[in-house]
Order: structure tokens, then C-alpha cells, then sequence
């Protein structure tokens, strides 16, 4: 099983981007997604979860300006990201519950945002 994360890019503050997280390789739908979060020298920070019956939550940091979603027909998790600040460049990954156990993913998406 193999998550693939994209959809980032380089954005002025104030910017939006959706990043995906895309599964292959299972026969399991998602039903729940965490999205994560990672800076040179930093561990890993959880930004956002959500499961297959709409429970969200998200980091304080982000709260009102990230939204995340699970598209059960695609087996794809979305993360929309608005009103972006120069913290928020970081390169981003996912993790996902198919099957009864999570999949971690490996290759994330670069966000750079400019001020």
C-alpha cells in the first residue's frame, strides 16, 4: 500500500492550495485520514484528522483555514488549505486507516508560502 501526497507548490501569503493524499494498493476504502506537518529539524505535527463519519479536528494553528475531507469514491483525502501564512511552509504528508490499521506515507508535498 502506498499513500502519495500532492498538490503543493509555492504561494503567496494569503494563498490557497488542496493538497491530496491518494491510495494505492488496497482493496480498503480510507476511513480516517490524519494530515501532517514537517520542518527541517522538527518531528512530524498532526494539522488535521478526520474519519469516514465527518469527526475533524484539526491544530489550533490552523484552525478556520484548513479544512480536510475523505472522497470514498476516489479512496483520496483532500486537504484545503486558505489564507496561508509563511509558518505554514513545511512539506506535508498523510497517513491513513484502511483495513484496520494505519499506512503511513513517505513522500510528502512541499508548501513554501512567500510573505
Amino acid at each position: 500500500v502506498q499513500l502519495q501526497a500532492s498538490g503543493g507548490g509555492l504561494v503567496q501569503a494569503g494563498g490557497s492550495l488542496r493538497l491530496s493524499c491518494a491510495a494505492s494498493g488496497s482493496t480498503f476504502s480510507m476511513d480516517a485520514v490524519g494530515w501532517y506537518r514537517q520542518t527541517p529539524g522538527n518531528q512530524r505535527e498532526l494539522v488535521a484528522g478526520t474519519d469516514s463519519i465527518g469527526n475533524t479536528d484539526s491544530a489550533d494553528s490552523v484552525k478556520g483555514r484548513f479544512t480536510i475531507n475523505i472522497d470514498n469514491a476516489k479512496n483520496t483525502a483532500y486537504l484545503q488549505i486558505n489564507s496561508l501564512k509563511p509558518e505554514d511552509t513545511a512539506v506535508y504528508y498523510c497517513n491513513a486507516r484502511m483495513g484496520g490499521r494505519w499506512w503511513y506515507g513517505n513522500q510528502g508535498t512541499q508548501v513554501t508560502v512567500s510573505s
